[in-house]
């Protein structure tokens, strides 16, 4: 008969050790989770669970936040009251053609944005995106750039029933639905104006606020087409927010 040989005094504190050293690695990684967690919820701009709320500064999970507003509207309007900014939910519209790719189920009208010639219905993943355009990068940029406060954003228009590119065939436009819409200047408070037209190409502040809030837009929009991008876009930025989960920045 064989006998078993007892562990020795050794392999005892070898194998206590390995559970002891366990349970540290499970207790500090505990207290970070926790302590990740509580962090999470004091900065929820970097937190995916929480709920979008627009006067939150920029963080980590703001661009999958607006992402997933993308045809949600009640979700998106949602946000908006949370948000507490101001907006009517138009009925909805067809273009008077009756192409149904011009349908436009989502009408959101933010009423209190600084925005002329007019403030543009548009769809709400494109007001939202607005709004936190500009209270995050706009307002800031006049501030610290052009040393003024922001009186009023300029716009060409949201939308147009129209196929990409003015052409008779091919994709429709993001302005067909008005998810998108194409900005051409900034008016400060003291009567400044800013313009993409005359204003992008030149070694100028007023070119680095325009380079500064164009690459903000960047991170709240699908689509940001500048001046860079081709002479078409020559006097305004357009902004879209096309259905897609990678953003388009030039």
């Amino acid at each position: 008969m064989v006998q078993k040989r007892k562990p020795s005094r050794n392999s005892r504190k070898v194998s206590r050790f390995r559970i002891e050293r366990r349970l540290i690695l499970f207790s500090v990684l505990c207290l970070f989770g926790f302590a990740g967690w509580v962090w999470l919820e004091g900065h929820p701009e970097h937190n995916p669970l929480a709920p979008l709320d627009l006067r939150d500064p920029i963080g980590m999970a703001t661009a999958t936040k607006l992402a997933a507003l993308k045809g949600d509207a009640a979700a998106c309007r949602g946000a908006l009251e949370r948000s507490a900014v101001a907006y009517s939910a138009l009925p909805a519209a067809e273009d008077a053609s009756g192409e149904g790719a011009c349908a436009r189920p989502d009408r959101t009208q933010l009423t209190e944005f600084p925005i002329e010639p007019d403030s543009p219905p548009t769809t709400c993943p494109v007001a939202a995106a607005l709004e936190l355009w500009r209270a995050k990068s706009v307002v800031p940029a006049a501030r610290e750039i052009m040393g003024a406060e922001l009186s009023h954003i300029e716009h060409l228009g949201a939308y147009s029933c129209r196929r990409m590119r003015g052409s008779g065939t091919g994709g429709w436009s993001q302005h067909a639905t008005a998810n998108a819409i194409d900005i051409a200047g900034f008016v400060l408070e003291d009567g400044r104006r800013i313009s993409v037209l005359d204003d992008w190409s030149r070694d100028t502040k007023e070119a680095r606020f325009l380079r500064a809030v164009r690459d903000d837009a960047c991170g709240v929009f699908a689509t940001v087409l500048s001046p860079d991008f081709n002479a078409a876009h020559a006097n305004h930025f357009h902004f879209d927010q096309t259905d897609r989960w990678s953003t388009v920045c030039r």
